[in-house]
């Protein structure tokens, strides 16, 4: 009766092992393609934000070397009224500030 028990487990786990994918290890293809797929993204977002802050902010402010999270919605609010932005563009501005 142990026996069969083992062999039952035995084949239990050789099953289970071969449904469940292996999961990517750090250094493999997949999880490598998802940092620069996340890079590229938040590379993006940077541009865009850089062109709001060209064509609307630019005309009256030089570009800051970064304000602190916590003062960059309160800055970028404000100047959303005052400049008419869209909230897109408002979203893309404080993408520009805080990456």
């Amino acid at each position: 009766m142990n026996s069969k028990h083992l062999l039952l487990g035995a084949v239990v786990l050789a099953s289970v092992s071969a449904i469940t994918p292996a999961a990517p290890q750090n250094g493999a293809p997949e999880a490598k393609s998802q940092k620069q797929l996340v890079s590229k993204q938040t590379s993006q977002r940077q541009d865009e934000g850089q062109r709001v802050f060209k064509q609307n902010c630019s005309r009256c402010h030089t570009a800051p070397e970064g304000f602190s999270p916590s003062i960059s919605g309160t800055i970028v609010r404000h100047m959303r009224v005052r400049a008419g932005l869209s909230q897109h563009d408002e979203e893309e501005l404080l993408h520009f500030f805080n990456p």
